[in-house]
């Protein structure tokens, strides 16, 4: 009835406040329909939809800047500007992404998918408005636990010194991907409890304007809070509270869990195809970790759940303060892990390989340099991992193989998995950090490799002629293209595990060159500046040939892993080949 005549947010001011939150009803529910149909962020989007529909009233967007920080809540904002039909229509479902996108719309200002950005990025704009004598209001939209990550109060604590025109709104949900940790959350708690008149306010801290608004839902309440927003001169932060998951109860008894969601159907959130099972082998070996080591300390920075750690386990081990939340704080997780291991305790930080790069400089400066024995476990790399390019773990080997004192660990199965956790949790000498593999495979044989042994590859197969040398995830791949081309030939091609991303087993380099003329290289990661081209660059004087494949430098984006694999030459057929042709 009113969605019908909505193709941009000039049609939502023609529609009187009192039709508003029928317009607002109607996006919720063709939110909850496309999302059980393709899945995606359900909890965080079904909770802006009246605070997106408010902001489009009474504001001017493009003229007016809107900046949606982590962007997973920006669903409602694309369907009111001009991209319903994404939301409508299954056959153009796959015609926008999950985050805001400059690609699809003017109304989208940034290409954002990690958290904490929007202060920094809306300060930037305001600075550049002024600069230039623009008019124009500049509104950051923040929270869904993006408070919790240091660039936001970073931003915040320029903000309070920045003087001129900046709206800052704080999406309380009471809610991250998981709870909230920190005390910067117990004073949003106070603030909420006293209607925003608590004696300690963080922002006012900051020198900032404040306001609180209780009831994040009452369409007609949001305007007015944004009009005299609108009316400040100076950086004033709008609070208002919102309930993550609005309009599906089972989003509402399990906010974690509905934070991000496969299909589902609508009656009951069941899972279309059925709940899922998760591996438990992560989970498993930091659990016998903590239990056998009471010095142990395992960290996450918003993820529990990518760890294994749920319901009343996580709260066990929290409450013993070895399982500790930092919030969406990487680089802190970081630094408090080389902290712990400089101590002398274990310390082990799980991330999601996307969010690596958030802490690079923690890991160089003050992990690497400092030579602390903590563990990273490097979650979800390679073109196995996540598939949108505001969370690509293509470039994950580029970003840590090449800091000093750093060992890179790659396994290949669960087995290798684990015999490296316990040499990395048990030495004292460097960090170590272990790329958990996505394809996550039980080999049969235990792992009794000594890792202190640094940079000895494993010889899967030895054979003449060709050697293949395939990093974690493909070195199934590797010995299927071994087979193929020994049923073809009757040939054996050698196939190498590396397990070291951070050096190259040099006896092994120089013993291919007796019988051997070709190298192949297999990553799932990005080419360029990858394990292959250290091993092209270890026989750049040699004659052997060197082949390596990997991924393209390009900002991926909703791909199928297989297929970009065979874009970029990485299949059995096409390795095969090139075996046949170059030996």
């Amino acid at each position: 009835m009113y969605l019908e005549n909505v193709n941009g947010p000039g049609d939502i001011k023609k529609l009187q406040i009192s039709e508003l939150q029928g317009l607002a009803d109607e996006v919720r529910e063709t939110l909850i329909r496309k999302l059980s149909a393709t899945g995606g962020h359900v909890g965080s989007n079904l909770g802006v939809v009246e605070m997106t529909v408010a902001l489009h009233y009474a504001f001017e967007s493009p003229k007016d800047k809107l900046v949606w920080d982590v962007s997973h809540q920006c669903y409602p904002h694309k369907i009111l500007t001009g991209r319903k039909e994404a939301y409508t229509d299954p056959a153009h479902y796959k015609d926008v992404t999950g985050f805001t996108n400059p690609a699809e719309s003017e109304h989208d200002l940034f290409c954002v998918g990690h958290t904490s950005t929007s202060v920094s990025l809306a300060l930037g704009l305001a600075k550049g408005r002024d600069a230039c004598g623009g008019t124009e209001h500049i509104v950051a939209v923040i929270g869904d636990g993006a408070l919790s990550g240091g660039e936001a109060l970073e931003g915040l604590n320029y903000a309070g010194e920045y003087g001129g025109r900046l709206m800052l709104v704080i999406n309380d949900n009471e809610q991250s991907v998981a709870e909230n940790h920190g005390g910067l959350y117990k004073n949003l708690a106070d603030l909420r409890e006293s209607g925003g008149n608590c004696t300690t306010n963080l922002f006012r801290g900051f020198g900032l304007d404040y306001e609180y608004l209780e009831d994040g839902h009452d369409i007609e309440k949001l305007i007015a809070l944004f009009e005299r927003g609108k009316k400040s001169e100076r950086p004033i932060v709008l609070h208002v509270h919102t309930v993550k998951g609005k309009g599906l109860p089972y989003a509402l008894d399990n906010r974690e869990d509905w934070h991000s969601r496969g299909p589902f159907n609508i009656e009951d959130g069941y899972p279309k195809g059925g709940y899922p099972v998760y591996d438990t082998t992560i989970h498993d070996s930091l659990a016998e970790l903590l239990t056998k080591d009471e010095s142990a300390i395992v960290l996450t920075a918003g993820t529990p759940r990518a760890l294994g750690f749920v319901g009343e386990d996580r709260e066990r081990w929290a409450k013993t303060g070895r399982f500790v939340d930092v919030g969406i704080a990487e680089e802190n997780a970081l630094a408090m892990a080389s902290g712990v291991a400089g101590y002398g305790a274990c310390a082990v930080f799980g991330v999601y390989a996307p969010f690596v790069q958030r802490a690079y400089d923690q890991i160089s400066h003050d992990l690497c340099l400092n030579c602390n024995p903590a563990t990273i476990l490097v979650l979800l790399p390679g073109v196995y991992g996540m598939k949108s390019s505001t969370h690509l773990g293509l470039c994950d080997i580029q970003m840590l193989s090449h800091i000093p004192n750093l060992v890179y660990l790659s396994p290949s199965c669960k087995e290798e998995y684990r015999q490296m956790l316990r040499y990395a949790t048990t030495q004292k000498k460097h960090p170590t950090a272990i790329r958990v593999p996505v394809r996550f495979y039980e080999s049969g044989v235990e792992d009794t490799a000594d890792y202190s042994i640094l940079n000895k590859a494993k010889v899967i197969s030895r054979g003449s002629g060709a050697c293949i040398i395939a990093v974690g995830s493909l070195i199934k791949m590797a010995e299927e293209i071994a087979a193929s081309y020994k049923k073809e030939t009757d040939k054996d091609v050698t196939v190498v595990n590396p397990v070291f991303l951070t050096g190259v087993d040099e006896e092994l380099l120089e013993s291919l060159k007796a019988d051997h003329s070709l190298v192949v290289t297999l990553e799932d990661g990005e080419l360029d500046g990858g394990y292959g081209q250290r091993i092209a660059s270890y026989y750049g004087a040699d004659p052997m040939k060197v082949r390596c494949f990997g991924i393209s430098k390009r900002f991926h984006s909703d791909f199928n892993a297989d297929e970009l694999l065979a874009e970029n030459g990485i299949s059995v057929e096409n390795i095969k080949e090139i075996i046949k042709s170059n030996t």
